[in-house]
């Protein structure tokens, strides 16, 4: 493994095995915000700091020039956010690292609750 894929994996793979318990238990078929609530319960259960619906500001050229709204961010290291859609597309990853730019946290977690459960871990360095 790379050092970059070594970033933040405790974290990570603590994250991923609590989005297969929700999986598991709830299944497919609701709406993003159950699963946010779902996932906030088993993290925080499982001792992790989680912050729900965190503002991140974009600036541009030093200016703020709007902002996004992150899901969750864990232990202020990973930013997790939420899908409960058909199928992950790059749109969603992009709006990912987008996340990930407008912040100094480098690793993200893109999570599906779709049919099939997906997930894809997503690196950003800010250097």
């Amino acid at each position: 493994m790379t050092l970059e894929e070594l970033l933040h994996k405790d974290i990570t793979d603590g994250i991923i095995s609590a989005f297969y318990k929700v999986y598991s238990t709830l299944g497919y078929g609701f709406l993003e915000q159950v699963y946010e609530n779902a996932m906030f319960l088993e993290l925080v259960k499982a001792g992790y700091s989680v912050e729900r619906q965190k503002s991140i500001r974009v600036f541009y050229e030093g200016e703020q020039v709007g902002y996004y709204i992150a899901d969750m961010i864990v232990n202020d290291a990973v930013i997790i956010e939420i899908k409960a859609m058909e199928g992950l597309v790059v749109q969603h990853e992009y709006q990912l690292i987008n996340y990930l730019r407008a912040t100094d946290i480098e690793v993200g977690l893109l999570i599906n609750f779709g049919k099939k459960p997906q997930f894809k871990r997503k690196i950003y360095s800010n250097q």
